[in-house]
């Protein structure tokens, strides 16, 4: 037979050409993460809402020692005065510190569970894309992506709201001109790195649920009454 009418095997395909066929390029998994997540609307905005009070607590605390460090660093004795009648601390509490770090575990933990009720809703549809040839990482891929965009909006509503709530306390506490002491530096450094936190605790909390979706079997997928 020639090679014109030769049906052509496996062997005649490289593994490039093979991997290309299976492997969808990074826009097309961004779309197919922000329809699913459109689609569950709903339960996402739980798991973002929880995302964004943890962080916004996070950044009132973070907000709230800027503001009392800038007073301390002052030459104001009445508003140090009322700092120190407040119960500020130039580095923040143990017991402010105990609640963050308490209610960011909160929040990981609720993501874990929401991840996990997700990827139990879709194992037909895992089953599926997993039978028409998408592989481990790209199953993988879909899920980090929808953690990642609910990161991103839930810590920057989160360290926004916090900042801002933070300062508004201060100066109806303290008066606005307290407010002339702060370190902008300061605060934006308090306002990234709530962001940075928030955006971790999203990837941290899809990763074991993204390895089950990703490594399950397609037959154990569709086997799964709906």
């Amino acid at each position: 037979m020639s090679d014109a009418g030769r049906i052509p095997f496996q062997e005649d395909f490289s593994k490039e050409d093979i991997a290309a066929q299976v492997v969808l390029p990074l826009g097309k998994s961004f779309e197919i993460s922000l329809k699913s997540l459109k689609s569950r609307l709903l339960r996402n905005m739980v798991t973002v809402t929880s995302l964004i009070l943890a962080v916004s607590f996070l950044s009132y605390v973070l907000t709230g020692g800027d503001i009392a460090k800038g007073i301390f660093s002052s030459t104001d004795t009445v508003l140090i005065k009322s700092l120190d009648q407040a119960g500020y601390e130039a580095g923040g509490s143990a017991k402010e510190r105990w609640i963050v770090i308490l209610s960011l575990l909160v929040c990981t933990v609720g993501i874990i569970n929401a991840q996990l009720m997700a990827v139990t809703e879709r194992f037909r549809e895992i089953g599926t894309m997993k039978c028409l040839g998408a592989l481990d990482s790209f199953v993988l891929r879909l899920f980090l992506l929808e953690a990642a965009m609910q990161g991103v909006v839930g810590s920057i509503l989160g360290a926004v709201g916090g900042t801002f709530i933070s300062l508004l306390i201060g100066a109806l506490r303290f008066g606005f001109g307290a407010l002339s002491y702060i370190s902008l530096t300061e605060i934006g450094t308090s306002i990234l790195m709530s962001i940075s936190v928030g955006f971790g605790l999203s990837l941290l909390g899809v990763l074991y649920p993204a390895f089950i979706a990703a490594r399950m079997r397609p037959i154990e997928a569709l086997r799964v009454e709906e």
